[in-house]
């Protein structure tokens, strides 16, 4: 098992929950009733589920591939930690990981 916390967009905690290791963060977060998927504001085919992770857990991630690096390019309030929350697997080294969705953007559920 590992811990995900799930921060607002202002850096408040909303939610801390336990997940299996092995699965995709956005599969966690429909779990937990986190609105990740829609964080482009509904612009991208996709429905991008943009987070931003922090920094220290960003450099355990493996490398995005070519195609979550382009739809990021697309991505309204990307930063340098950006990525998708579909290609996150929870691993060992992922451990309390922390995102957020970025500031400014509103989700489906308008968040």
């Amino acid at each position: 098992m590992t811990l995900v916390r799930f921060f607002r967009s202002d850096g408040t905690l909303d939610k801390e929950v336990e997940a299996a290791l092995g699965q995709r963060l956005l599969d966690v977060a429909w779990a937990a009733r986190e609105p990740l998927e829609g964080a482009c504001e509904g612009v991208m085919a996709c429905s991008t589920c943009h987070v931003i992770v922090d920094a220290e857990d960003f450099e355990k991630l493996p490398p995005a591939t070519e195609e979550e690096e382009d739809l990021l390019d697309l991505a309204a309030h990307a930063t340098r930690t950006s990525r998708l929350a579909c290609q996150i697997i929870l691993t060992e080294d992922l451990d309390s990981l922390n995102i957020r969705v970025p500031a400014g953007a509103k989700n489906w559920m308008g968040r």
